[in-house]
């Protein structure tokens, strides 16, 4: 990666980033009742690192060809 960044690319990197936090601890209880103990990341959909996985820049063009014909659909 660049040594200097642009701010659109650390817009995208920030909210990828926020996206792979692990689920809040209300939403166990919530989902699977009040005596289960399982921990807030089984329930996070994207298990994401900036070591293991990147952001697929072609997703990104796509759902953004999507957005511009007016049909939005999430592609993660």
């Amino acid at each position: 990666m660049a040594r200097y960044k642009t701010n659109a690319k650390k817009i995208r990197l920030g909210k990828q980033g926020g996206r792979v936090k692990w689920a809040p601890f209300w939403v166990v209880p919530k989902t699977y009742g009040k005596g289960k103990r399982v921990h807030p990341s089984r329930l996070t959909r994207i298990k994401r690192t900036w070591r293991r996985t990147k952001i697929k820049n072609r997703i990104k063009r796509k759902e953004f060809k999507i957005r511009k014909s007016g049909y939005i659909r999430k592609k993660y």
